[in-house]
């Protein structure tokens, strides 16, 4: 049985994480441009080591991201 499950990546396919961000989560200077922009929730891409490897504005854009540089992105709450 060669069964494909979409939401289990293959296993050598680098997992990174994504979580809201509240912008005043965000240094300074960041919040300041977030809050300009009037964007009241963020979602950040993080690797397995915790370090930010984006922030973007929706969840569904940092899963699209993610996929397009061929890792596997999974919810964090």
């Amino acid at each position: 049985m060669n069964t494909k499950y979409p939401n289990i990546p293959d296993a050598g396919t680098p997992i990174v994480y994504v979580r809201p961000v509240r912008p005043e989560e965000l240094p300074d200077e960041l919040r300041a441009q977030v809050e300009a922009g009037g964007i009241e929730k963020l979602y950040a891409v993080h690797d397995e080591n915790g370090e930010r490897l984006a922030l973007v504005n929706g969840r569904s854009l940092a899963f699209v991201l993610a996929r397009q540089n061929d890792l596997a992105p999974v919810n964090v709450h």
